[in-house]
């Protein structure tokens, strides 16, 4: 099955082609150009430079949430309407999932972080062993004080990845021991680990519902907060 990812939930915007679980090409790019400039031309180029065409696509997959409202909603949009227009599967993935798989395998805590503003970060929790992950907490927006109390007493490695993750790391590192700090190349979230999340849905058996994507936000938007504190007033 030929996937096309999507990821567009931070700055950074990038595209990954997969072949079955064979990775074709990756398309990244973090010039701060807006998602809507670059998205759409990324997978055109990508799949010209791998050989193949729009009609080749078999299933899409996104990453549609947490992360930039903006960002997740273009990123939904350009997936909904790749796939509606090939009536082709559309898949939505966890974006901090997606960040924890893409990371690679490590014994240890896998720990994705995205800078959620407000004094939040938007955050999920993962035991990586013998090449699997297992969820030990749920996708959430929280502060770094609970997230570090949470932390301190853990027993494991913990490794950090997202764009949140230099954030994390200099407020906590004197408060939880263990932490480390991706490098600069797995630090960001990428369409790779888009790809092979979505793979686990289709192996899975999951259909792939376009019509039921939204994004998933974790929390209201500032506009949306505003408008309830007048109606609450």
């Amino acid at each position: 099955m030929l996937l096309l990812a999507f990821e567009t939930s931070a700055k950074a915007a990038s595209v990954a082609l997969f072949d079955g679980e064979t990775l074709l090409g990756e398309s990244y790019q973090n010039t701060g150009l807006t998602h809507s400039q670059t998205l759409l031309v990324m997978s055109q180029d990508l799949l010209s430079q791998c050989g193949k065409a729009p009609a080749d696509v078999e299933a899409v997959a996104v990453a549609n949430g947490p992360g930039s409202f903006t960002g997740v909603r273009i990123g939904v949009a350009a997936a909904k309407g790749f796939a509606w227009g090939r009536d082709i599967p559309c898949y939505g993935v966890s974006t901090l999932e997606a960040m924890a798989l893409g990371l690679g395998a490590f014994d240890g805590i896998v720990c994705p972080v995205m800078d959620a503003r407000r004094s939040q970060v938007y955050n999920a929790l993962f035991e990586a062993s013998e090449n699997k992950l297992c969820r030990i907490a749920p996708d959430r927006a929280i502060s770094l004080a609970d997230l570090g109390a949470e932390l301190k007493n853990a027993e494991k490695p913990i490794f950090l990845v997202g764009d949140g993750s230099k954030l994390c790391y200099d407020t906590l590192k004197d408060m939880v021991c263990g932490l480390v700090m991706p490098a600069e190349s797995r630090l960001h979230q990428r369409a790779v680990g888009v790809g092979l999340l979505a793979l686990q849905k289709i192996a899975a058996g999951e259909a792939g519902d376009g019509n039921a994507l939204a994004p998933n936000y974790l929390r209201l938007s500032q506009a949306e907060r505003e408008r309830l504190e007048r109606e609450n007033t």
